[in-house]
């Protein structure tokens, strides 16, 4: 165009031809360095919280060159489960997965931030990420993406009601703390004071109440048992795998596992879980073996984050397989929002072989009847809100367990 122009003595075309001979090496230059020295972040500000939370999702991007960016798109994966207050998701080819996105400008060595406030409605294990950075050159002739590959991961826990919100009772539901036979003795309880006998250790001697009644005295105390919890969970809610899922009844149960636990924890009782339920995108059931760890009840409640309705077997094939490897002593408490002659079945049959059982049914359409030696409850659905002294130590839990993490 250029030589044409000139030949024929044509300054309009000369003027553009030239025009174009500078802006497109110009705008393919542009576009080749448009990402150097550009940084993305993406921050959540807490990474685990409770159902019913909510947490702020910060995205920020720096231009830490000369060269402008004329425009820049970001678009990050979200679940769907997590749309924020400030903008809708777009439509994605993934399900259900939305794509956040967002647009700006950034002029030489320049900085832009976008805060959205997202409601933690629905527990789970979630994933955020990848993203996807495009820009060009000022033209509008090049554009150029760049993958952020990085993946954050925010995990959402059950709601945690206290017991008497569920209708169980609020001290000891499955028995009582002191022992009827005097095997151990709890050296922290003490119960009061008696003569001495010879068979006594010197070390029980009370030697102030010895001095004041003129007589040896020796403590005694409360015998004690050391609980141990193994809680079963069924994520059925019909007999039939292919009749679907009711999510609601399913969503109780597991809340109901996780109140288990957080009771057991702030007792010290050794507890575990088991599930018939699989982790996301696997067929592995859960299981965590009983523990006093001070970290156990993170490791049930994140397993319950994630647990899916996905059924890998019947509950009561899950009781006759597992319990033979539980500690003898344990009291299997099994929550089902489904209750079927076979899973009664088997509860009695493993308490005819001497296993402490206790069953907690979410069936609405279950009449609970007395099972011989097995623990009965119908629990309801909580129709109040944790009291705040009750979440603020959930909160105070949370916080120093998790936050160095």
């Amino acid at each position: 165009m250029v030589v044409l122009a000139a030949m024929f003595g044509q300054p309009t075309l000369l003027t553009i031809a030239s025009l174009l001979v500078i802006t497109l090496p110009l705008a393919w230059l542009w576009q080749r360095f448009a990402f150097l020295r550009v940084t993305y972040q993406r921050q959540l500000n807490e990474t685990r919280v409770f159902e019913g939370e909510q947490v702020t999702l910060t995205l920020r991007v720096a231009n830490r060159k000369w060269l402008p960016l004329a425009w820049l798109r970001i678009t990050d994966q979200m679940p769907l489960a997590l749309t924020p207050r400030e903008k809708t998701l777009a439509p994605s080819h993934l399900p259900l997965t939305g794509i956040l996105e967002a647009r700006a400008s950034l002029l030489w060595n320049e900085r832009a931030r976008w805060d959205y406030h997202i409601d933690c409605s629905k527990r789970g294990y979630y994933a955020i990420g990848p993203a996807t950075i495009a820009s060009g050159d000022l033209f509008g002739l090049f554009e150029r993406g760049i993958a952020y590959p990085q993946v954050d991961h925010l995990i959402v826990y059950p709601r945690v009601h206290l017991l008497e919100e569920w209708g169980l009772p609020p001290k000891e539901p499955f028995g009582e703390t002191r022992a009827q036979l005097q095997i151990f003795q709890d050296p922290t309880r003490l119960r009061g004071l008696r003569d001495y006998h010879p068979e006594d250790a010197p070390k029980h001697i009370h030697w102030r109440a010895t001095a004041r009644h003129n007589a040896l005295k020796v403590k005694q105390y409360d015998p004690t048992i050391n609980y141990n919890w193994v809680l079963f969970l069924n994520v059925a809610t019909y007999e039939l795998a292919w009749q679907g899922v009711d999510s609601e009844r399913a969503e109780r149960a597991i809340r109901l596992v996780a109140s288990l636990a957080n009771f057991a924890a702030q007792r010290k009782y050794a507890f575990g879980l088991v599930a018939n339920g699989t982790y996301p995108d696997s067929d592995q059931r859960l299981r965590i073996l009983p523990g006093r760890d001070p970290k156990q009840l993170r490791n049930v409640l994140e397993a319950l984050a994630a647990v899916s309705y996905f059924v890998a077997s019947p509950i009561e094939t899950l009781l006759r397989r597992e319990s033979p490897n539980l500690p003898w002593g344990a009291t299997l408490i099994v929550v089902s929002a489904l209750v079927t002659e076979n899973l009664l079945s088997e509860m009695l049959r493993l308490r005819q072989v001497g296993r402490n059982l206790a069953l907690i049914s979410l069936d609405d359409h279950w009449t609970p009847t007395p099972l011989p030696g097995i623990i009965v409850y119908q629990a309801r659905e909580p129709q109040t809100t944790t009291p705040t002294m009750e979440r603020a130590n959930i909160f105070d839990f949370r916080l120093s367990n998790f936050q160095s993490t």
